[in-house]
């Protein structure tokens, strides 16, 4: 038995061999590709543990984001106040003194109350596009510095240096006030008070100001939120720090930024947005009184009804409390929740939080 067992092997010597291979080979095959799998596994876990914490994190950012917008309105609303001090001036014309100076008082009221409430809406909306910006920028930076501060990288964004660089808004707080030069049009100057406005004719105004400041102004809207001087710690060149070195990359990473066509893009998109909240907000003034039969929803319903310009005065004046309102309003919401301000703030946050940036 044994030994007809063994002629089988002998005569098909050949086929057990090349058996054994291919049973070897599928084992070690199946092994090899268990192993790979489980590599694949592991890596599209570790990718998506990274994603979704990378992601977590933007989205914490963007909250942070909005908050500092909110919290920056009230000293951007007092430094315009302070800049265009309309109710002071209504004030003093009702006064003997005020009498004096009538005309010149008139002149200079019709102007700041215009002028404030433009460099308002031109204001915030520099502000959320610019802290979208900067907070992203940071917010990459920091992504990367708890990715791989733990190896012993020098951190991209250390707290002192993100204080140095943040401060740099308050150029849009202060010098930036600027603005109200641009702002300042000569078509209030020859209006009457007493001259009837629509709200159609509002709006052509508001638009003939616009195509001013942003086309026919020799700057940039960019030069009015971040300085336009190479850098202020620059005349410090001999005694700079390792963090203002990192401060001044901060800075000219912004101004790249704030040059860019994406952000103008954006910026252009927020500004429509706002300045067509502030007509809505106007319309609700200009609405036709009870009784009236002119339908509100006609086409020529924005020319239906008129207001003496005395009367626009202090409900344009009063936007300003809507507009720079530390409480979220529909015009600050519209300018959050913008859908292109939120793909923006994805791209900044994506590019800087991008391991390649630690190669530059």
């Amino acid at each position: 038995m044994f030994s007809s067992a063994w002629n089988f092997v002998k005569r098909h010597k050949r086929k057990f061999i090349f058996a054994g291979a291919v049973v070897g080979g599928v084992y070690f095959l199946g092994k090899y590709a268990q192993k790979k799998i489980r590599e694949l596994q592991e890596k599209e876990a570790t990718e998506y543990i990274a994603q979704a914490r990378r992601q977590f994190h933007f989205e914490s950012n963007q909250r942070t984001c909005n908050m500092t917008v909110l919290s920056m309105l009230p000293p951007l609303k007092e430094a315009i106040v302070n800049q265009l001090n309309s109710e002071s001036l209504t004030a003093l014309l009702k006064t003997k003194e005020g009498l004096k100076t009538l005309f010149d008082l008139k002149t200079v009221l019709r102007r700041s109350g215009f002028t404030r409430t433009i460099v308002a809406v031109y204001s915030t909306c520099m502000l959320v596009v610019l802290l979208r910006v900067q907070l992203n920028i940071i917010g990459g930076y920091l992504y990367l510095d708890n990715s791989v501060g733990k190896n012993g990288t020098t951190a991209l964004a250390p707290p002192d240096v993100q204080q140095q660089y943040l401060s740099s808004i308050q150029h849009l707080l202060g010098d930036g006030r600027l603005l109200c030069d641009p702002c300042t049009s000569s078509w209030f100057i020859i209006l009457s008070l007493k001259q009837s406005l629509s709200l159609l004719e509002l709006e052509q105004q508001l638009s003939w100001i616009r195509a001013e400041v942003e086309a026919g102004s020799q700057r940039s809207l960019s030069w009015f939120m971040l300085a336009d001087d190479e850098n202020a710690l620059a005349d410090q060149a001999c005694g700079l720090t390792e963090n203002d070195r990192m401060t001044i990359r901060l800075l000219n990473e912004t101004r790249d930024m704030l040059d860019s066509p994406d952000f103008t893009t954006v910026l252009n998109a927020c500004l429509n947005r706002g300045f067509s909240r502030l007509l809505d907000n106007l319309a609700e003034f200009f609405r036709p009184p009870p009784g009236d039969s002119a339908p509100s929803c006609a086409p020529d319903s924005l020319s239906a009804v008129s207001l003496p310009l005395a009367k626009i005065i202090p409900i344009i004046n009063g936007q300003i409390n809507t507009i720079c309102s530390e409480t979220p309003s529909h015009f600050v919401q519209d300018l959050l929740l913008n859908d292109q301000v939120k793909e923006f703030a994805a791209n900044v946050y994506e590019t800087f939080s991008a391991p390649q940036e630690l190669q530059k």
